[in-house]
């Protein structure tokens, strides 16, 4: 894994999205299509603003995935994951999708949902997965302890205090007991299966998040630290998701020195 610091929030989709972007079209231009995964809230709007006004990208050529998707939320409500792309992305391309499948968190098996869901992402390698780290470490929607080993595609999980006090704190409910305690998640393993990972994460409230995932040590009470094992995995942050690391993490940043002032 790379990190590269900018020095705010919209320096940092740009260069994002531009990575992106990149990963997406040398994947068209070798097989004639890309696979790809989105991540939704409120850290992906910078990069995801920039993605989907990228010139080089042929959408009638890209298969979308999304990573989660609240247990029994209706997608009429706001803070449905497929109402966010739906709206967010698929409605502002110039073209429609080859294809995309969504999770389906109001399936009355959700298990079921999830096992459906693998079986075609089986048949579609990802060449570009776009995620994020929340405010407890975690990937998806995968908290702390994050199951490392489950060869399983997409899983039902429990969410923690912390992630759904985030979701609150975001505006997508108006209180804790507003927010589902299950989602359906992508797995750990199955993120890293990705060829590139594209991830962005600005904000000073993940400051900590980001700290333990790139200095902490690599263990499932650290989800997204399992991404530093990834071959092809660069981490976007601006200056205040960036603010606790160490010198020496910022000093090895890979951005142009123009970038946030500390490389």
């Amino acid at each position: 894994m790379t990190v590269q610091i900018y020095s705010t929030v919209e320096k940092m989709g740009v260069a994002a999205a531009a990575h992106g972007a990149e990963k997406i079209c040398q994947a068209i231009t070798e097989r004639g299509c890309a696979n790809i995964i989105i991540a939704t809230g409120a850290s992906q709007f910078a990069m995801l603003s920039e993605l989907i006004k990228n010139p080089c990208i042929d959408w009638s050529k890209v298969t979308m995935f999304h990573l989660d998707e609240y247990v029994g939320l209706p997608e009429s409500h706001p803070a449905s994951f497929r109402k966010y792309i739906k709206e967010r992305v698929i409605a502002k391309l110039p073209k429609p999708l080859k294809a995309a499948h969504f999770v389906d968190g109001s399936n009355p098996d959700p298990k079921k949902a999830c096992k459906e869901l693998g079986e075609i992402l089986a048949k579609h390698p990802i060449d570009a997965c776009f995620i994020g780290i929340g405010e407890n470490g975690h990937i998806a929607f995968n908290d702390p302890p994050a199951n490392f080993d489950t060869e399983e595609a997409y899983l039902v999980v429990d969410l923690d205090e912390a992630c759904r006090k985030q979701q609150m704190g975001e505006g997508w409910f108006p209180t804790i007991n507003d927010v589902p305690k299950q989602a359906i998640s992508m797995a750990p393993r199955q993120i890293m299966k990705s060829k590139a990972i594209i991830n962005t994460v600005p904000d000073a409230r993940k400051a900590d998040a980001v700290k333990i995932t790139i200095e902490g040590e690599l263990r499932p009470e650290h989800p997204a630290s399992i991404v530093r094992i990834h071959p092809d995995c660069v981490t976007f942050l601006d200056t205040a998701s960036a603010a606790k690391l160490s010198k020496i993490t910022k000093d090895l940043c890979t951005c142009s020195s123009n970038c946030c002032g500390s490389c």
